[in-house]
């Protein structure tokens, strides 16, 4: 293993701090690190290789740059929350019972996550999708003959649909 002489391997210890935490020492631990050997250099690019590509992936690496350190830019450091991220956030300290709020939210995203398992699975079916799509054309013809060509009728669903809302909202 690493007592082997035919390779250059050699094994210390470091006290370097990993996670945040300072590493175990025994006391039979001593200067110990292990080096493996380097790989040898790539191919020099050979003639039959176009010049355009690596060009390209030289520029590539020449644009390449990193802060390392200092202080972050000014725009950046300056940028404003939108106005929808406010409104959240306003809404949400107006919430009295977070925990119901937040389990309705996860039992959405629960719900919704089935769902679309549900209708992927549906949809590998054979006829299955095509007989849906068939549905869906028909029922939306229906739908618009029954409450959207004729005005009486057009008047009735806007006024359900401003009369729902006012329930959901409440009156304002």
């Amino acid at each position: 293993m690493a007592s082997s002489s035919s390779t250059p391997l050699s094994i210390s210890s470091s006290s370097t701090l990993i996670d945040g935490k300072a590493p175990l020492q025994s006391a039979a631990a001593s200067s110990q690190c292990v080096t493996l050997p380097t790989l040898p250099r790539p191919p020099v690019p050979s003639q039959n290789r176009p010049r355009k590509a690596t060009t390209y992936s030289r520029k590539i690496a020449r644009n390449v740059t990193a802060i390392a350190t200092g202080e972050a830019p000014a725009e950046v450091a300056t940028t404003e929350v939108p106005e929808i991220v406010k409104t959240v956030q306003e809404a949400w300290e107006k919430v009295e019972d977070k925990y119901a709020v937040s389990s309705l939210a996860a039992a959405g995203f629960v719900g919704l996550w089935v769902s679309a398992g549900m209708i992927s699975a549906l949809d590998r079916l054979p006829l299955i999708p095509g007989v849906l799509e068939i549905v869906g054309i028909g029922y939306t013809g229906w739908f618009a003959y029954k409450n959207l060509i004729f005005k009486p009728d057009r008047e009735a669903l806007i006024q359900k649909v401003k009369d729902t809302y006012k329930e959901i909202i409440g009156s304002s």
